[in-house]
């Protein structure tokens, strides 16, 4: 089995090294600074990194295809690429072409991002988008893994022979429990963002291992975003994680999970302060290694980390890879 087929099941991931487990998030405003530091990561013995995929970004897709050109093994993953706006042919064309050149180093995490951005930004109809990520997740699968498409259904309709395959995993966004519920039928993992580690192991853990039993699969892993920032000022560390992460308190989806993880957000959307310490990893090197440690004690399969920037985002971002390297 190959270390990509091994992190398809939190069974098999659970016992490579913790550096195996860490992925870091490489900032796709610049293609050639995302290169630059794709090529950083793998030099200070980061395994994995990932990529967001925004209306207004490079595309990920694109920048990891050359990336895979200009380096020998590491991994690399989207997190998330939204569904709506991208066919899964076009998808599942890219996601051959890198996999041609680099077998075995990519993971496509998918996701139907959220209404103001479906909406609002792409001017497309948002209905049912866990059903929508479940079509579009089984036409992706037919492309990669089978090289043949007879589909038919509520969103798409789809007929094709492809030449060739390639079996990449296919990974889904998810913050509800049905959402992870159906990360365990169909998917190949589930990736959470901004889910206190609480919720993770009391609710999403369950619901994604009750879907994997619907469908008698083996429960895939939960990859658990951890935003990080190499500081010890609290205060500090709250008002720099504020203005990365405080917009994810107008977004309806994020309220409800913090609700349900018990750190309700007030009416005018800013993340309370508690629930900022629960999200953030912060301190020393020394002190942010013991805290990974610790989250994989507790029972997380896998993390993908965040940085936080408190004074000098550069600097501080390749000390957060050589201390993912050092695992």
């Amino acid at each position: 089995m190959t270390t990509t087929e091994e992190m398809l099941f939190a069974s098999a991931i659970q016992t490579l090294p913790l550096r195996e487990r860490v992925g870091l998030v490489v900032n796709m405003t610049s293609a050639s600074a995302a290169l630059q530091a794709i090529s950083e990561a793998e030099q200070a013995g980061v395994r994995q990194v990932w990529a967001t995929q925004g209306p207004a970004a490079t595309d990920a897709l694109t920048v990891f295809t050359v990336a895979a050109t200009r380096t020998t093994s590491i991994r690399m993953g989207t997190s998330i690429l939204p569904t709506y706006p991208r066919h899964p042919l076009a998808v599942a064309a890219q996601a051959r072409t890198f996999n041609e050149l680099a077998p075995g180093r990519l993971r496509l995490g998918l996701g139907a991002s959220h209404r103001p951005t479906i909406e609002g930004v792409y001017g497309f109809e948002m209905t049912a988008p866990l059903a929508h990520l479940r079509e579009y997740v089984a036409v992706l699968r037919a492309a990669l893994w089978e090289g043949k498409v007879e589909h038919h259904g509520r969103f798409f309709n789809v007929n094709v022979n492809l030449p060739g395959t390639a079996r990449v995993p296919l990974l889904v966004a998810a913050l509800g429990d049905n959402a992870f519920q159906g990360a365990g039928e169909f998917a190949d993992g589930a990736l959470s963002w901004n889910c206190p580690v609480s919720y993770l192991l009391d609710k999403a853990f369950p619901a994604l291992h009750r879907g994997a039993r619907q469908t008698q699969r083996t429960a895939p892993p939960i990859v658990a975003h951890v935003p990080v920032a190499l500081d010890t000022d609290r205060q500090a560390v709250i008002s720099a994680a504020q203005k990365r992460l405080g917009m994810y308190g107008k977004l309806p989806f994020y309220r409800n999970m913090f609700a349900e993880a018990g750190y309700p957000v007030p009416d005018d959307g800013t993340p309370p302060d508690t629930l900022i310490d629960n999200l953030v990893v912060s301190g020393s090197e020394e002190a942010i290694a013991s805290h990974l440690k610790e989250l994989f004690d507790r029972g997380l399969d896998e993390v993908l980390l965040l940085s936080i920037p408190i004074k000098d985002e550069a600097q501080e971002w390749s000390r957060l890879a050589h201390l993912i390297g050092q695992l």
